[in-house]
């Protein structure tokens, strides 16, 4: 389990020339990752409010209640500064998978591999922790994360018109098997 109050500790760092994968919550990375999906869909996909709250609430309730033998967080830190991010959510792993959420990465860290790092990092947490089935919502029109995706093995398993997110948009439902 992380600290008292339910926040998962910081625990390690992997470097790399431009960025540092961390493990695990740090001050300022529930902010920071609801202000990249805020500003990235806003001005790409036109989501206002609605997905920006729904982002920091959704996230805030997961980390008051992660437990990092089950969860996992993991951050993309420039001098400082999260500039990306990828969560496994695995309350639900052991009848309907584990649920890759809040993937993002800034225009800072974009076509440097750290999207790629990322979801392979949690992608081996998933192995570790046996997780059979992964499952990951997004939408129609991400082509470059639906190519990152397919390319880790990730099939399109269902797609619909639904409004999760607080637009209408095509919903696709992505799932992987953990190798």
């Amino acid at each position: 389990m992380g600290k008292a109050g339910g926040y998962p500790e910081k625990k390690k760092m992997t470097r790399s020339a431009a960025y540092t994968i961390t493990t695990g919550y740090t001050p300022g990375s529930i902010g920071r990752i609801a202000e990249l999906h805020g500003t990235y869909y806003h001005a790409h996909w036109n989501f206002g409010l609605f997905f920006e709250a729904k982002v920091a609430t959704d996230l805030s309730a997961f980390l008051q209640r992660y437990d990092d033998s089950r969860d996992g967080l993991w951050t993309a830190v420039v001098d400082g500064r999260v500039e990306g991010a990828v969560v496994i959510d695995g309350i639900h792993a052991g009848t309907e998978g584990a649920h890759l959420r809040w993937f993002i990465v800034s225009d800072a860290l974009r076509d440097q591999g750290a999207g790629r790092r990322l979801i392979e990092t949690a992608l081996a947490f998933c192995r570790e922790k046996h997780y059979d089935r992964i499952y990951l919502w997004t939408f129609k029109g991400l082509d470059a994360a639906r190519h990152l995706y397919t390319s880790l093995g990730f099939e399109l398993v269902d797609q619909r018109r639904g409004e999760q997110w607080g637009t209408v948009v095509e919903e696709q439902y992505f799932v992987r098997a953990s190798r």
